[in-house]
């Protein structure tokens, strides 16, 4: 095994190491897999067809397409520094508006969720 003894636990490179920074923001398995199952809904609905996911030092995004060429129609972004003041998730509109901002990725994706259900 390399890095360490058998059962031992080895870090992730980029993850937060011994109270140290991490080196991207990244959505945890739980938030991807709402995001993912709204964007499958969507793309049920003839909504979407293509995403594309942006992993940086400051934010992770998710932005939803109804073709590829184009502005996204949808963009999640998670920015955990604004945690403790609006909220860490931000749904931004197709034009860049702000469509909601929470602290709870659930709230967030809300109004996508209710467009989904006029578009079925």
């Amino acid at each position: 095994m390399a890095g360490g003894s058998p059962g031992s636990v080895v870090p992730f490179p980029g993850g937060s190491i011994q109270g140290r920074a991490p080196l991207q923001v990244c959505f945890e398995r739980a938030e991807l897999g709402r995001i993912m199952d709204l964007y499958g809904r969507m793309v049920a609905a003839g909504e979407w067809r293509d995403y594309a996911m942006d992993f940086n030092r400051d934010v992770a995004v998710f932005d939803a397409f109804r073709r590829a060429a184009e502005r996204p129609q949808m963009r999640v972004e998670k920015r955990p520094a604004l945690r403790g003041k609006q909220g860490m998730w931000t749904l931004y509109g197709e034009h860049g508006q702000v469509l909601k901002r929470g602290h709870d990725i659930g709230g967030v994706l809300a109004p996508v969720e209710r467009r989904l259900v006029k578009a079925v």
